[in-house]
């Protein structure tokens, strides 16, 4: 059977908080694209994370653009009330989203790109990668040494406690997400969490503190801590490199809930059990390996990395491959660029980059014609 390929101005791949906010920017200058997206539905990414998760920053700050999530400002929207809005605004501002599309393959071709989808073909003269490329679980490959009858799960395979069989929990990895899962986890199971805490923020981010803290944060987020600045520049290496500091949950909390934290990370396996690198042996019959994620560019089949393994572009457009963007990466502009509230500022200026390249005029609908939504190209 002979596939037909589509044609597009632009594709978006990944319908995220990248990819949507990307699309909400296009549509207002009338650009022709579709956004891809391998999951069911929109939000999905955000529905498949642990069921007790929730946005590390206040409501006010987590909006993209156009639409806010609706929540009241001070409050912190869980794992689902995210998905749902993400949803709800691909509807809100009729972006043309396909899910179910897993995008396998981004090469050049003709005077654009070619998009492959299994066996579904796409052609485009600009391509938006908005899948932030930082989604393959990391698990060291000791983790085949341990004895099989410990119960492993990645921090993306963990949805809550009841997964978990019966006996002692290590949690490998100490920064936000592992704080979180190790405090859920130890009311009805003995905890060790291990590895190096890279600082923690010295106030409850729920509490009186953040109302003043939390907007200085944010400034500095989308203005200090940039690649324009040299505290920025030097922040973000560390920050592509995965971990991060406590947010919610403290040090202090762990070791009032009867968590045991030991700095040293697993290096070593001995008769099935892990071994931290100070040669701490630990009985354990469940470990959740809260390691992070390692980024996958190799279904990009375009020279676009640099030194530091990350794809090179300047605030989301690729120096040397006309027509190819980014949005979503970590510290891709800014701090904030990789969160729900940030990636809007990235989004607009691919877009602008996008319509100028186009040559169709640019034309910014009025308020009204915006709420009508986008002609939809399902």
């Amino acid at each position: 059977m002979t596939m037909t390929t589509e044609q597009f101005d632009t594709i978006v791949i990944g319908a995220g908080q990248a990819g949507l906010a990307t699309g909400y920017h296009l549509a207002r200058r009338k650009q022709r694209f579709v956004i891809l997206d391998a999951h069911d539905r929109v939000g999905d990414v955000w529905r498949e994370r642990f069921d007790s998760l929730r946005l590390y920053s206040p409501a006010k700050y987590d909006g993209l653009p156009g639409w806010g999530i609706p929540a009241r400002s001070w409050t912190w929207p869980g794992k689902d009330e995210v998905a749902d809005y993400f949803e709800a605004y691909a509807d809100r501002f009729s972006l043309p989203v396909r899910t179910g599309v897993t995008v396998d393959g981004l090469s050049p071709g003709g005077d654009g790109y070619i998009v492959t989808a299994g066996a579904r073909t796409f052609e485009a003269t600009n391509v938006v990668v908005a899948s932030g490329t930082w989604q393959t679980p990391v698990i060291p490959d000791l983790a085949e040494q341990l004895d099989p009858r410990i119960r492993q799960l990645h921090s993306s395979d963990y949805r809550n406690p009841a997964q978990l069989q019966d006996g002692p929990v290590l949690v490998v990895g100490c920064s936000h997400s592992g704080a979180d899962i190790a405090l859920e986890v130890s009311p009805a199971h003995r905890t060790t969490i291990c590895g190096p805490v890279r600082g923690e923020l010295p106030f409850d981010i729920e509490g009186r503190a953040a109302l003043i803290a939390i907007p200085i944060m944010w400034f500095m987020a989308n203005h200090i801590l940039t690649e324009r600045t040299p505290m920025g520049r030097k922040m973000r290496p560390h920050v592509r490199s995965g971990g991060g500091p406590l947010l919610r949950v403290k040090r202090a909390d762990l070791a009032d809930a009867g968590v045991e934290h030991f700095p040293a990370k697993v290096t070593g396996v001995r008769d099935g059990r892990p071994v931290l690198d100070d040669g701490t042996e630990l009985d354990v019959r469940n470990i959740v390996w809260c390691t992070g994620f390692t980024k996958d560019t190799s279904w990009i089949r375009i020279p676009v990395t640099g030194a530091d393994g990350w794809p090179e572009q300047s605030r989301g457009v690729s120096p040397d491959h006309p027509g190819l963007y980014f949005v979503g990466l970590p510290f891709l502009r800014a701090f904030a660029s990789m969160l729900t509230g940030g990636v809007g500022r990235d989004a607009e200026y691919v877009a602008k980059h996008i319509a100028r390249r186009s040559n169709r005029p640019v034309i910014r609908p009025s308020a009204p014609d915006l709420m009508s939504g986008h002609p939809s190209l399902r």
